[in-house]
């Protein structure tokens, strides 16, 4: 067994910025409703010409730079992603071919807003066992591609980005000196939930036709009520789950980094767990929720800023659609 290190990380968000003063012209909903309500203030838009494997592929150039490796180093490129390039063939093929990183496979995650967890659990078994050494993880959407935005309950909520790591085996002769370190990765899922946030049409269940597209089935919705409890019940369990499974306590963590969802959801957790406000990590009210580009975007941005530092414990956590949640738990 190969002790497995984060090796490099970046992230892209996209310069196109909207706020919440544009939606006030598009629904009926004002930038105080929604900043009080979700804690979101603006969010990124790609550009009509830009895709999510191209987003994707920036991202993924920042981490191997960051971690000091070229395309030709890498093994595995992963892409967590429901707005892919194409269904088939799946987003992770572009975002090679855009890198070149010709001696790699690639293969789609989609696993929603915990996409890059489980992306990282795959990474973490593909280089714990010796049968890759660098493997790419990326979170990449393109949501504004997928959002209706005549409905205010999900419009004023998602946002495009991407970020990425490197996952790669510590050497033999200095694991110690390798870097983050990735101590525990937990997942789980429910099938049983998964009607309450979806893109109901463009799957062999309700293919495409004119009354799909007329009706906006291919556009992301969700159940606003069911998902808030869900994500908060997800949010604390899977906290008191890394704490127990770990023999730690709130204290003995650095930082946690949640998936950006609302920050009631955070808020919600944080005071039943009496969580310090300067443990958790927040970009939210810049980029709203960017699902499986979401923790990604913000452990760069993290360790960028100096929050996160060699040595530290951070806890990665995240929920979404399916209904899927996970976490990682990572000594920096």
């Amino acid at each position: 067994m190969h002790e497995v290190f984060i090796s490099g990380t970046g992230s892209l968000v996209p310069q196109r910025v909207l706020t919440n003063a544009e939606l006030e012209q598009m629904v009926d909903t004002s930038d105080e409703w929604i900043t009080e309500r979700t804690g979101i203030r603006e969010r990124r838009i790609i550009d009509p010409a830009q895709s999510t494997g191209d987003i994707a592929a920036q991202a993924a150039q920042a981490a191997l730079s960051d971690a000091g490796l070229t395309p030709a180093d890498i093994h595995a490129i992963i892409l967590a992603t429901v707005t892919p390039d194409t269904y088939c063939p799946a987003g992770a093929v572009y975002v090679q071919n855009h890198l070149g990183a010709s001696q790699a496979c690639a293969f789609d995650v989609n696993a929603a807003c915990t996409g890059f967890i489980y992306g990282t659990a795959v990474a973490t078994g593909f280089v714990r066992s010796g049968m890759y050494e660098n493997v790419l993880v990326i979170g990449a959407e393109a949501l504004s591609r997928v959002v209706d935005y005549t409905d205010r309950n999900t419009c004023i909520l998602f946002g495009d980005g991407a970020g990425a790591a490197v996952l790669s085996r510590a050497p033999a002769a200095d694991p110690a000196g390798s870097g983050s370190r990735i101590i525990d990765v937990f997942l789980r899922s429910d099938g049983s939930g998964s009607d309450l946030i979806e893109i109901p049409a463009g799957g062999s269940r309700r293919p495409a036709s004119a009354q799909t597209v007329a009706g906006r089935q291919h556009c992301l919705r969700m159940k606003g009520k069911e998902v808030f409890k869900f994500a908060t019940k997800a949010m604390i369990e899977l906290i008191e789950c890394a704490l127990e499974r770990n023999a730690l306590l709130i204290r003995d963590l650095h930082l946690i980094i949640p998936h950006q969802v609302n920050y009631r959801i955070i808020e919600v957790a944080q005071r039943k767990l009496e969580i310090p406000q300067e443990k958790i990590f927040l970009n939210l009210d810049r980029y709203g929720n960017t699902a499986a580009a979401s923790v990604p975007i913000a452990l760069d941005e993290a360790v960028r800023s100096g929050r996160l530092r060699r040595g530290e414990l951070v806890l990665l956590v995240a929920f979404g659609a399916g209904l899927t949640w996970g976490y990682s738990l990572i000594r920096w």
